[in-house]
């Protein structure tokens, strides 16, 4: 299995030969109901668009999953799946083949690939958003991805789980608390599922953030703290640090790291 880490909570997955963009934020400005002065994600490095993409995959309907601008850009006939919410999104937007998943349900890509959606991110008080398992189906390896650190425990019925994409840092805001759940959540998803490698999402990458809400947040963690916590819990899970648009085969990337 393939990766490609582009930035904040964008992947290019490529698993048996199939090309998954996951929550392509690709191109634009990151804005959250057109209110700038509250939150404004730039791009400081400019990529081209993935070419050949076989599926676009979305957890969520929020802007920084579900992006407009980039899903304007891509190219309508590229088959979706997404949460509901993320559904309703790309359906608007004018896409043609698109499938909603709800938690529990699986989708085939080619009979190679199979995608199963998994209890995620609440997203207010009856809105649960998707996490994902990605299966190669001509190996048997699966990737889980969750974006903002919640996990269900019905994952420990799917194992075995080999690689894990879900934020290791925490992120709080004052009376709200953790926006992203980082570090005891991702020790949590190890020690269920002790996957051979765990990936950090959601944190930073080639982005410069500003507005008010940076001065209200709060951040705990690194890679390297994770490490120290993994080995503290014997744990033999390798913790990859991605750098942006460089793809790696993450199977063989503990070997390097």
């Amino acid at each position: 299995m393939y990766l490609t880490w582009l930035d904040s909570n964008s992947w290019l997955i490529e698993v048996a030969g199939v090309r998954i963009l996951l929550d392509p934020w690709l191109v634009g400005d990151l804005v959250f109901g057109n209110l700038i002065w509250l939150f404004k994600g730039e791009k400081t490095s400019s990529r081209a668009l993935p070419e050949a993409i076989d599926l676009i995959l979305l957890s969520q309907g929020l802007e920084d999953h579900t992006h407009p601008a980039t899903l304007k850009e891509l190219d309508h006939q590229i088959p979706v799946v997404g949460s509901p919410n993320a559904a309703k999104v790309v359906q608007g937007l004018g896409y043609s083949q698109v499938t909603a998943l709800k938690n529990g349900q699986s989708h085939k890509v080619k009979d190679l690939v199979e995608i199963t959606a998994v209890p995620g991110s609440p997203i207010g008080p009856q809105l649960v958003e998707n996490g994902y398992l990605i299966k190669d189906l001509t190996t048997g390896e699966t990737l889980y991805y969750e974006p903002h650190g919640y996990h269900s425990p019905i994952l420990k019925e799917k194992l075995p789980i080999d690689i894990v994409i879900t934020p290791i840092i925490d992120l709080k805001l004052p009376f709200v608390g953790a926006v992203i759940k980082g570090q005891e959540s991702a020790l949590e998803v190890c020690k269920w599922l002790q996957p051979k490698v765990i990936i950090p999402t959601a944190a930073g990458g080639e982005i410069n953030f500003t507005g008010f809400l940076l001065s209200l947040l709060t951040t705990q963690g690194d890679a390297e703290t994770f490490r120290e916590i993994l080995s503290k819990n014997h744990l033999s899970t390798q913790v990859i640090d991605p750098k942006p648009g460089t793809r790696f085969l993450a199977s063989l990337a503990i070997l390097n790291d």
